[in-house]
């Protein structure tokens, strides 16, 4: 009588073992086995992190075995178990691996293809095609699309975390509460005192350093230090939390009426200004998005205002980036003057820290929530509705949206939704920030997600112009990393471009991001591809989603402590409005536009807890989880980590003695996927 060996492991999370009825049937090319109990309740076996094996004795060879079926019973009360994978042996010695990594909830049933990842149309049997079927209509009724905003991209069809399915829950809900993390996060900071001292001024610059100095770090001490120079003003356009705004300025615009006049002292090469646009010398970060946007006024005793304001910069001799002029409306005229570095103090200060907090309300809203969560949850949702879990694909894109369905129904629930933590704080809260995304998508392009062009398309890209432009070199050596793990993981699958053209599932998958997960009545759904045609274009589609969800949100989210910290270098909101003269500001002026005590600390608070990394973090290249079993993907993976430390070896050298160190797209710094 043939004897299978059956080897089941379970999760090392919490509560992820169980007491409850385990079954199993094994499904062969020739015969199916019984149904078959393998362990009685509370007999200790499917406890967290255990790995128990059964002997299964069949009647007959079952043949290639196919697919493995678990089923969990209750047994008293309905409880969770997470399995990791199924090992069978054959009666022949052989082992066959069956990947799981899912949880298996109430009475449910999963069923297991071994973990040999296969095309769509290399599904040759009637089980196999039927398996792929059945698995994908499951999850399409499980993952539902499901506007939030008009001209969002599209979200999960779900209210709040609970009601997320399974298998993209958090842990632990209480690890991704916003509310217990912000407060415990104020506690820690040791400002917990001023969290409710809303409309309470703080007395003078040195108040915001006596809270400062508990909390500060190398980079933020260094901000708060040096914030009023024009340097780091202009560094932070390159290195800073939102290095994706400035761009080389080839013509003044309109709307900014600068002349040669206005800004010759500050030009150090003894060219014109029509010479120096011409040289390739001045940049400008333009905040239009911010144009009309409403601003918080959900407390009726604490007016607040944005900006949009336009700032010229001027590659200097020294090839640093300093400020030359500043305008903080759209519209020119005279209530809305040009602010210049010879100006006094206090104007040239106060315009200075009104270009850096709409830089924050770009950064939180448009470079951050939409162009790195969002739309990571757009792919991710796809990918759950689109590909099965023998696709090559579903398999590599997997652990780069780990919990970020997740954390982005958390942030709909708790922060960003109407009257939640956003609202506290933030100048754009109450809907400005609503408003903000839903401007930015009507500009925002799928070749805007492309690192190398993005950066091209600002005219950013020359190492020779912009020597100190750190947050491009870092970002070339990645996604190039990136894009040749991709290219080697495509290259297993798919021999030639026809191979992607034949493969339905992953032409249904580029589909639904473009035909479901961004609104196609706007302009930027012409630029999502509808198909892919070729393994180029495979493995740019591919590099583009799991570096956004890694490299890109890195980049622009753990630095947000450094340097959003001091907060007259980023106030999350202004409470003055922008001045329409010069020479009417002073100290205190600029002390009372400034955040109040209360908003200062529910600021510190959320960036200080962005900041931070997820407990047992996942970085770039880690892959504990083996989706793959196949031994040249795993060799791409093994190649994929060495060509990542190597970047992590050339920043921590060029790091080393800095005062300013950049590590945000450091490898070793990079979580797999969105979660914070």
């Amino acid at each position: 009588m043939p004897n299978y060996t059956v080897t089941v492991a379970t999760g090392t999370q919490w509560f992820a073992g169980t007491d409850d009825y385990i079954y199993i049937t094994l499904v062969g090319s020739e015969s199916c086995s019984e149904r078959t109990l393998l362990d009685k309740p509370l007999y200790n076996d499917f406890e967290r992190g255990a790995v128990d094996s059964y002997d299964i004795s069949v009647g007959e060879d079952l043949g290639e075995i196919e697919l493995v079926k678990i089923e969990k019973k209750k047994y008293w009360v309905h409880d969770d178990w997470y399995c990791k994978y199924i090992t069978v042996k054959t009666p022949y010695g052989d082992y066959v691996e069956f990947p799981c990594f899912r949880w298996l909830v109430d009475d449910k049933e999963v069923i297991l293809r071994d973990g040999r990842a296969r095309l769509p149309q290399h599904a040759k049997t009637r089980v196999a095609k039927q398996h792929r079927r059945k698995e994908l209509e499951q999850r399409q009724k499980t993952y539902r699309w499901k506007e939030w905003h008009p001209g969002f991209p599209m979200s999960i069809d779900a209210k709040a975390h609970s009601e997320l399915p399974r298998d993209i829950q958090f842990d632990s809900e209480k690890g991704v509460d916003f509310v217990l993390n912000y407060s415990k996060a104020i506690e820690n900071l040791y400002v917990n005192q001023f969290m409710h001292m809303f409309q309470s001024s703080w007395g003078d610059f040195a108040d915001f350093e006596r809270i400062f100095m508990r909390i500060k770090n190398t980079i933020s001490e260094y901000v708060m230090e040096h914030w009023k120079e024009d340097f780091m003003f202009g560094y932070q356009f390159l290195n800073g939390c939102n290095p994706v705004v400035i761009r080389k300025c080839t013509e003044i615009p309109d709307k900014f009426p600068v002349t040669q006049k206005i800004v010759e002292d500050s030009l150090e090469r003894g060219l014109t200004l029509e010479e120096e646009l011409k040289e390739g010398n001045i940049f400008i970060a333009d905040y239009e998005l911010l144009d009309g946007v409403t601003p918080n006024s959900t407390d009726p005793c604490t007016l607040q205002y944005l900006a949009a304001p336009i700032c010229l910069l001027y590659k200097n001799i020294q090839n640093k980036i300093m400020p030359i002029a500043i305008q903080l409306l759209q519209k020119p005229g005279e209530d809305n003057p040009i602010f210049l570095p010879s100006d006094d103090e206090y104007d040239w200060l106060l315009a200075k820290i009104w270009v850096r907090s709409s830089d924050f309300h770009v950064h939180q809203t448009v470079t951050h929530l939409l162009r790195t969560h969002l739309i990571s949850e757009v792919f991710g949702i796809a990918l759950f509705r689109q590909l099965p879990a023998v696709h090559p694909v579903f398999k590599l894109l997997l652990p780069h949206i780990r919990f970020t369905i997740a954390i982005n129904t958390k942030a709909r629930e708790q922060l960003i939704c109407e009257c939640g933590l956003f609202d506290k704080a933030n100048g754009t809260g109450g809907g400005g920030h609503v408003e903000l995304v839903q401007k930015s998508m009507k500009t925002f392009t799928y070749r805007s997600l492309c690192f190398p062009e993005a950066i091209k398309a600002r005219g950013m890209d020359s190492k020779e112009e912009l020597p100190y432009y750190f947050y491009r070199d870092d970002g070339y050596s990645v996604w190039e990393a990136v894009t040749s793990f991709v290219t080697d993981v495509v290259d297993i699958y798919y021999d030639k471009d026809e191979t992607v053209q034949e493969d339905t599932e992953i032409q249904a998958f580029v589909k639904d991001v473009c035909s479901f997960g961004i609104d196609d009545t706007l302009p930027l759904s012409a630029e999502f591809p509808k198909s892919l045609q070729t393994k180029e274009q495979l493995v740019e589609y591919l590099t583009i989603v799991i570096f956004t969800a890694s490299a890109q949100h890195a980049a622009v989210n753990f630095g947000q402590f450094d340097w959003c910290s001091w907060i007259p270098n980023s106030p999350p909101t202004m409470r003055k409005p922008p001045p329409t003269k010069k020479g009417e500001v002073d100290l205190k002026y600029i002390v009372e536009s400034l955040p109040d005590r209360g908003r200062s600390c529910w600021h510190l608070g959320a960036v200080w807890a962005l900041s931070q990394f997820q407990e047992n973090e996942l970085f770039l290249g880690m892959y504990p989880d083996e989706h793959f079993i196949e031994k040249p993907v795993k060799e791409a993976m093994a190649k994929f980590r060495k060509n990542l430390a190597e970047v992590v070896k050339v920043i921590k050298s060029r790091n080393e003695g800095k005062k300013l160190p950049y590590y945000y797209f450091s490898p070793d710094r990079i979580p797999n996927s969105v979660a914070v």
